[in-house]
């Protein structure tokens, strides 16, 4: 006697496809597309379009690129739920639309960001391509002077300079609260963590504050590139902390019970042993905190003066650096001093993109070395 399963009533209920079907008792993959979908994609598009052009700009006293934009996005989507509704089943009309709206969000994102980059490298494009914008400063130039006078070589040297002492400071730091935190624990940790969690929300403009009331004011430090690099530090620490916790407890715990098999002690353990095999996502963590470091403006902005003269002396006199020279260049009143704010915004943003792709890269190498 043969007994033939009969398929539950519940699959045929979510997935819309009938027994016996083109595609017999197995569900229509969500993601298969083909002709008649995508022509219902650019029918709904287009048909939006004309629909939102009417109703905006003939029907309606609107106007506004950006609203009409957000108007033809609900347009569309209401028209790709009803187009799609005719052939489908609601199943793969709700999964349409919200392909339809994350595949949105990422081309805003992204579109923003290529935006900034591409805005920010052609509004600087004439000042960089000088070879002197690089090697020379802006001592004794004017803010309007021609593009073959001056450069940036002041900043870039204060950069530099604040950059390596806050790394100098940050990273041992960062790292023995890492090793402590992941390796020692105890309720103290939990206290420590605390405590670098919220240094990572902390407002960059507070570090600032924070070292020009103790040490600019309290000290009689003077506002030179060390409290800058002081402040920088404070906002790098907690990035460092946090990434090299993460990356510490990802070593094996089998690692740490070899080396006390061996008659290690925990220290040596961690030293010889769980440090090497994280060195990989460590150097990830240095990277993200020069990233974030780099980049930073309002504590610099508090806490150093700009100068117009290579310093390499970081404690006297003010130092610039090439976030304060491109806020100082972007609010000033010359086109030809903006356009050079721009390219020091552009060699920023170079910068910055170099160490991400050097994270990325380093991310693939541990995961390759995992394997």
């Amino acid at each position: 006697m043969t007994v033939l399963a009969e398929r539950p009533p519940a699959i045929e209920a979510i997935t819309g496809v009938a027994p016996g079907g083109p595609d017999g008792d197995r569900p229509r993959p969500l993601r298969r597309r083909d002709l008649d979908d995508n022509l219902s994609l650019a029918g709904a598009a287009l048909g939006s379009l004309a629909f939102t052009w009417l109703l905006y700009y003939q029907f309606l006293p609107l106007s506004g690129v950006v609203g009409f934009v957000l108007a033809w996005y609900a347009a569309f989507l209401a028209f790709y739920a009803a187009v799609t509704w005719q052939s489908h089943p609601w199943t793969v009309v709700k999964d349409r639309l919200m392909g339809t709206v994350v595949t949105a969000g990422a081309v805003v994102v992204g579109g923003g960001l290529v935006w900034t980059i591409v805005t920010t490298f052609w509004n600087g494009f004439d000042a960089f391509t000088h070879p002197n914008f690089f090697t020379t400063s802006m001592a004794g130039v004017r803010t309007n002077a021609a593009f073959t006078q001056g450069g940036i070589l002041h900043a870039l040297v204060g950069s530099g300079i604040e950059i390596g002492i806050a790394v100098a400071i940050a990273l041992p730091l960062g790292l023995g609260t890492a090793v402590y935190m992941s390796e020692v624990g105890g309720r103290f940790a939990v206290v420590v963590r605390t405590v670098v969690e919220a240094m990572t929300a902390l407002p960059d403009l507070v570090a600032g504050l924070f070292i020009y009331t103790t040490l600019v004011v309290g000290l009689r430090l003077g506002r030179t590139g060390l409290a800058a690099a002081l402040a920088i530090a404070i906002t790098m620490l907690p990035i460092i902390a946090r990434s090299a916790e993460v990356v510490l407890r990802v070593v094996p715990g089998g690692l740490r019970e070899a080396g006390s098999a061996l008659g290690a002690s925990q220290w040596q353990t961690v030293w010889r042993v769980v440090l090497p095999t994280a060195r990989p996502g460590l150097a990830t963590a240095l990277i993200l905190g020069i990233a974030r470091g780099i980049g930073e403006t309002a504590p610099v902005l508090i806490v150093s003066g700009l100068s117009t003269f290579t310093n390499a002396d970081p404690v006297h006199n003010p130092m610039a650096s090439l976030p304060l020279f491109a806020y100082f260049a972007v609010r000033s009143p010359e086109k030809a001093y903006i356009t050079r704010g721009y390219a020091a915004a552009s060699v920023l943003l170079a910068v910055v993109l170099v160490l991400f792709v050097v994270v990325r890269l380093l991310a693939r190498q541990r995961k390759a070395t995992s394997r």
